[in-house]
């Protein structure tokens, strides 16, 4: 597993959405209720650019067809049958990391 600096301390502000690039994997890096989360950037059900979406009530709602995904646990809403990845995510004293765990990491853990 691997940490990637995905933002700098500088560029925090109270609430943000904003697209990264951690690993070689496209993301959504998302601030909102004072909580930091790392989803993935594309949206399972049409392809869209989560990061052109909006977040409401703890969820990251695609800008496509307002499909919305818990920002905590990457459900989708009920009824949608679909899902997007969540990572770990820390604030550091120089900035924000995001946790890239590699296949065979990600494969070993599901067994």
């Amino acid at each position: 597993m691997a940490w990637y600096k995905v933002a700098d301390a500088a560029n925090l502000s109270t609430s943000f959405l904003m697209k990264v690039t951690a690993g070689g994997k496209q993301l959504c890096l998302v601030k909102a209720d004072e909580k930091l989360y790392a989803v993935s950037a594309t949206c399972p059900h049409a392809g869209a650019d989560l990061s052109k979406g909006r977040c409401e009530e703890g969820k990251l709602v695609c800008p496509f067809h307002r499909y919305k995904y818990n920002l905590s646990t990457g459900r989708g809403d009920l009824g949608q049958n679909d899902f997007i990845r969540t990572y770990a995510v820390e604030q550091r004293d120089d900035g924000i990391y995001v946790e890239i765990k590699s296949f065979f990491e990600n494969f070993r853990n599901r067994f």
